[in-house]
């Protein structure tokens, strides 16, 4: 069984329609109490784990930078070490946010990191959370995730669109549009690659594959 941390993102609910995986909702796992979410892992005893939860309100986030720490930093820190325990693996998602905007190629796992908000900090800050502890883990960098379900920017597009002439749009961000259910079909492969012992595990995964 794989544990996912996560039900209504739109990651999350794709894990689930994939099958073969246990979904933990705020009412099992609240990241906001990083130890229940390492008691929720001791307890199941999964054969790897999937975290797909995260603080991804990033404008609030200016505001409430020591909660999105909490959820996007601590929490991960404390499943990794769970992990570490059942030297079992685990799969985080992470974000773009991480890095500072500038270019338009790809970011490889090694590029330089500078994020430029306090969503970006809590998120690297999670990052390094999971590799201090030296559990097997994988990390998926993301970005502009969409979906069926849940709010994204193509649903957006598709509403407006539908409704207006003309729309206007930031034209300075550059990123990669990705279907969450290939995020999910991605975490799911690697966790059972590398609960079989294959893989590399460690490094930051950066596919143009941000999640909830």
């Amino acid at each position: 069984m794989i544990l996912v941390f996560g039900k209504t993102g739109q990651v999350a609910t794709e894990l689930g329609r994939l099958g073969g995986v246990t979904l933990l909702g705020r009412d099992r796992a609240d990241l906001s109490d990083p130890q229940t979410c390492a008691t929720a892992i001791l307890h199941a005893r999964p054969r790897a784990v999937i975290n797909a939860a995260a603080y991804t309100a990033v404008d609030r986030a200016e505001e409430e930078e020591a909660l999105a720490t909490r959820i996007n930093a601590e929490a991960p820190g404390a499943m990794a070490r769970a992990c570490a325990a059942l030297d079992i693996p685990l799969v985080h998602i992470s974000t773009d946010y991480v890095f500072d905007g500038s270019g338009d190629i790809p970011r490889g796992p090694e590029a330089p990191t500078g994020p430029l908000n306090a969503y970006g900090r809590s998120k690297l800050a999670g990052e390094q959370a999971i590799r201090d502890t030296h559990a097997t883990h994988a990390i998926l960098r993301t970005s502009w995730v969409f979906s069926a379900h849940g709010a994204n920017f193509v649903k957006t597009m598709l509403r407006l669109g539908a409704s207006r002439d003309t729309l206007s749009v930031v034209a300075d961000q550059t990123g990669g549009p990705t279907p969450a259910t290939a995020i999910a079909q991605a975490c799911l492969t690697v966790a059972g690659q590398l609960a079989e012992g294959k893989g590399s595990p460690g490094n930051p995964l950066t596919r143009g594959l941000n999640s909830e």
